[in-house]
């Protein structure tokens, strides 16, 4: 999937990556799509609740070795 920018929020535990992420998305234009490698397993459902809040699209989120994968679409 394409994306404009990455966040690596590896090593980082709740509720760092979500901040991050937020700094992050606040660099983008609207529609730009934001890619977001976490090692936290409590980040799946904190990256959904933060897409409901936002109104930022979560656009897939997908596991693999231990990481975990997010691409958020700036509303």
């Amino acid at each position: 999937m394409n994306f404009d920018k990455e966040l690596d929020a590896r090593g980082l535990n709740c509720p760092l990556p979500i901040l991050r992420t937020k700094k992050s998305l606040a660099e983008l234009g609207s529609g730009q799509v934001l890619k977001i490698v976490a090692t936290d397993p409590g980040s799946v459902k904190d990256f959904q609740a933060f897409a409901k809040q936002t109104g930022n699209e979560l656009m897939s989120s997908a596991e693999g070795s231990g990481e975990f994968i997010f691409f958020m679409k700036k509303k």
